[in-house]
């Protein structure tokens, strides 16, 4: 049998815990399907006295990350700081030029230095392995990177962020408020004290931007997403969708087209029957279109301790069975330095179209207006539903729209002008339908 991989965590909150935790209870199992021993021999995190509920007795200790990912004591450096910048950053970094292969859960970080840390790491011909940095215990990385070679993807898209998809779950089956299932959401830990990186956008974001790279063999373009949150759905949206055979996810969706590649995040009507409209609660999604195998969905946990340590020890797994002179991969599919410059398309016509919630006043001549503001802007609409208002005193309707396929410029437009009108009684809500397997 081959030596023991040494393993070096850094990091020991709840996934770097999980990570110790289950390397020590299936050791014996990992050895024999790994033809060797994982071991952890050293670790680093803030706290030393803190109780974390597993044996750290026989690990060595460095309270520098940056040490302990230079150590000659170790093979494989596994960094669940988290952090674009900082520590994460420089010990990676450190770890890579070191020739230590490094495996980590971390989306920011990849996001904004992964074709820096890809060209490090294939220089050296050491393993940077990120299952764990998208969708959690879901394998949607080594599906694109190994399983579907060959294939090739016109579109990924998927529900990437549990919290987010917790509240809109919430609030369409129990009717509660945005505010009332964030505040659940914390108090479960699925949110944050400061929820704006899950519920603006940004993590499902960052996590689309690398799922872009590998899908099209782009450089990680995190800046180039047109982005929008969920802060801003109310129950009359969720109440609308349901009626209209449709409900609310939060969907990162990229998809090549003539002009380029399209990459967005933003709140999505899709139908109630298709299968992504069933994925509910903390899970995610990711469906991929290709050529060959057509489209493939894949489901599961997308956050949590044990999702995201299974992940890591599935990476820490594989660089445990490769061998002396194996050639290494490309971090995204491709060497980094063959990665094409990302180009941005602009947003183009939808198939499913766009709802449009407006809140009008109840006068003479605003249907008309607003009928003539559509038509101006070349929007053909399939359906249009009238409800009084009328609960704060003041005479209002809600007009619902869903148009037929147009442009994002058109919608947009014509929403300006109606609220130009001055027909507008609140702000208008804009949702893209979304044709999805």
């Amino acid at each position: 049998m081959s030596e023991a991989l040494r393993v070096g965590i850094a990091g020991l909150g709840t996934v770097g815990a999980s990570v110790v935790k289950v390397l020590a209870d299936k050791a014996a199992e990992l050895t024999r399907q790994c033809g060797r021993e994982i071991v952890v021999v050293a670790v680093s995190a803030r706290d030393r006295s803190r109780d974390r509920g597993v044996d750290l007795a026989k690990a060595a200790w460095f309270d520098d990350p940056v040490a302990l990912a230079k150590s000659d004591g170790i093979d494989v450096f596994v960094e669940l700081i988290g952090g674009a910048d900082g520590p994460a950053r420089a010990c990676v970094e450190a770890a890579l030029q070191a020739g230590r292969h490094v495996v980590t859960a971390n989306k920011a970080l990849l996001a904004r230095h992964g074709l820096e840390l890809a060209a490090i790491a294939e220089k050296n011909g050491v393993l940077l392995n990120y299952e764990a940095a998208v969708a959690g215990g879901i394998p949607v990385i080594k599906t694109m990177r190994e399983a579907l070679a060959g294939n090739t993807v016109s579109r990924v898209f998927g529900i990437l962020n549990g919290t987010c998809n917790y509240i809109l779950t919430r609030m369409g089956a129990e009717g509660l408020t945005f505010e009332e299932c964030l505040k659940d959401a914390q108090r479960l830990g699925y949110a944050e004290a400061d929820p704006t990186f899950d519920i603006e956008g940004y993590d499902t974001a960052h996590k689309l931007a690398i799922l872009t790279s590998l899908a099209f063999g782009s450089r990680i373009a995190p800046d180039d997403i047109y982005l929008e949150g969920i802060s801003n759905i109310t129950q009359a949206d969720i109440r609308a969708a349901s009626e209209l055979g449709y409900r609310i996810k939060l969907l990162g969706v990229a998809q090549r087209t003539e002009g380029g590649i399209e990459q967005r995040v933003h709140p999505t009507m899709v139908p109630t029957a298709s299968v992504i409209a069933q994925v509910n609660g903390v899970t995610n999604a990711v469906a991929i279109e290709t050529d060959i195998v057509g489209e493939l969905l894949l489901s599961g946990p997308g956050a949590g301790g044990n999702a995201t340590a299974s992940a890591v020890i599935g990476d820490i797994a594989d660089i445990a069975k490769s061998r002396p002179g194996f050639q290494h991969g490309p971090v995204f599919g491709r060497p980094a330095d063959e990665l094409a410059p990302y180009v941005r398309a602009p947003m183009r016509s939808h198939e499913g179209g766009y709802f449009i919630r407006l809140t009008v006043h109840d006068r003479i001549g605003v249907f008309a207006a607003i009928a003539g503001r559509m038509a101006a802007n070349g929007i053909s609409l399939q359906s249009i539903v009238q409800h009084a208002d009328g609960d704060n005193g003041e005479a209002e309707k809600t007009v619902i729209l869903v148009t037929a396929e147009t442009t994002e410029a058109a919608v947009r437009k014509a929403v300006e002008g109606i609220t130009e009108d001055g027909h507008l009684t609140t702000k208008p809500q804009v949702i893209r339908i979304e044709r999805a397997g």
